[in-house]
C-alpha cells in the first residue's frame, strides 16, 4: 500500500512538473487555475534570458524526465531502498532547471556589467559622431557581448527589412529579455519618435544609474562569497558522510531497512530544504521589466 502511494504522488509531481513547464499552469489542482492572477514571465522568456531561446520546451521536459529516470536509478543502485531512488530521481530532475537558472543569472551578470558601457557608447555615438539611434545601436551592438550579439543581428535584420523602429525594438527586446534593456530600448525609440537635444543627458543619467547599481550588487555580492561557499558544504558533507558510512561495516544494509530508508528521506528533505532557504536568504532584490 505505501508503494503505491508513493508511486502515486511521484507520478502527480511529474503531472504537474510537466504542465507548469509545457501550459504553464499554477497550482497543484489537476487543472489550469481559473481567474485573473499575477502576471509571471513565461518559459519562453526564462530559457530565452538562460541563453536557450533556441530549445524546444518538449526538449526541456524530455531532459529533466531522462535525468529524473537516471537518479532513481543511481540511488537505487547506491541504496537499494525505494524511498532514496525517489528522492534522487527528484533531485535528478532538478538538476537542469537549476543548471538553465545557474546560466541564466549568468548572462544576466553579464549584462548588467555590459550595458553602462555600451550605453555610454551609444550617446557618443549619437552625439559626437553623429549617428543616427538606429545605426548606433546596431554599430555598439556588434561590439558587445558575445552572447548578446545574436539579438542585436535579429533587430538589424527587422530594420533593414521594415524600417521600422518599433517592430526592430519589440524583436531587440523579446530577444534579450532584460529590464536595463528594457529601459534603454524604450528611451532610444521615444527619441527617435519625437527627436529631441536631450538624448545625450537621459542616457548619461541612465548610465550613470546602472553603474550604481551594479556596484552595489558587487559589493552584497562579495560580501556574500563566504556564506556562498558554506551553501555549498549542506551537500558536500552529508553526501561525504553517507557514502563513508556505506563502507563500513553493514551500512550498506542498514539503508535497506524500512528504518534507514526513513532516516535518508528525512536527510535528504533537510538538505534540500537548508539548501532552498539559504538561496532565498541570500538573493540580491531583482529588476523587474516593465516595457516587456
Amino acid at each position: 500500500m505505501t508503494e503505491v502511494l508513493i508511486a502515486g504522488l511521484a507520478a502527480y509531481g511529474a503531472f504537474l512538473l510537466y504542465t507548469a513547464l509545457v501550459f504553464e499552469w499554477r497550482g497543484i489542482g489537476p487543472g489550469p487555475t481559473l481567474g485573473p492572477r499575477r502576471r509571471r514571465p513565461g518559459l519562453d522568456e526564462w530559457m530565452t534570458q538562460a541563453g536557450l531561446g533556441d530549445v524546444a520546451p518538449k526538449e526541456f521536459v524530455g531532459v529533466v524526465g531522462t535525468l529524473a529516470i537516471l537518479g532513481a536509478l543511481v540511488g537505487a543502485a547506491l541504496f537499494g531502498a525505494l524511498l532514496p531512488a525517489l528522492a534522487l530521481g527528484t533531485f535528478g530532475a532538478a538538476a537542469p532547471i537549476a543548471s538553465y537558472r545557474y546560466r541564466r543569472e549568468q548572462l544576466r551578470l553579464d549584462a548588467q556589467e555590459a550595458w553602462p558601457r555600451m550605453i555610454e557608447e551609444i550617446r557618443i555615438r549619437t552625439g559626437s559622431l553623429g549617428r543616427s539611434i538606429p545605426q548606433a545601436l546596431f554599430e555598439v551592438g556588434a561590439r558587445g557581448p558575445e552572447e548578446m550579439r545574436p539579438a542585436f543581428a535579429a533587430a538589424q535584420r527587422e530594420w533593414l527589412l521594415t524600417t521600422d523602429f518599433d517592430r526592430t525594438i519589440a524583436v531587440l527586446k523579446a530577444q534579450l529579455a532584460d529590464p536595463t534593456a528594457d529601459v534603454t530600448c524604450e528611451t532610444l525609440l521615444v527619441a527617435h519618435r519625437v527627436g529631441g537635444a536631450d538624448l545625450g543627458r537621459r542616457l548619461t543619467a541612465l548610465a550613470d544609474d546602472r553603474i550604481q547599481d551594479l556596484q552595489g550588487r558587487k559589493d552584497a555580492r562579495a560580501k556574500q562569497a563566504g556564506a556562498r561557499l558554506a551553501r555549498r558544504f549542506v551537500i558536500v558533507v552529508p553526501v561525504g558522510m553517507a557514502v563513508v558510512g556505506m563502507q563500513i561495516g553493514d551500512g550498506r544494509a542498514a539503508y535497506g531497512t524500512p528504518h534507514g530508508q526513513l532516516i535518508v528521506l528525512v536527510a535528504i528533505g533537510l538538505i534540500a530544504v537548508c539548501w532552498i532557504w539559504a538561496g532565498q536568504v541570500m538573493r540580491l532584490p531583482r529588476t523587474e521589466r516593465v516595457f516587456s
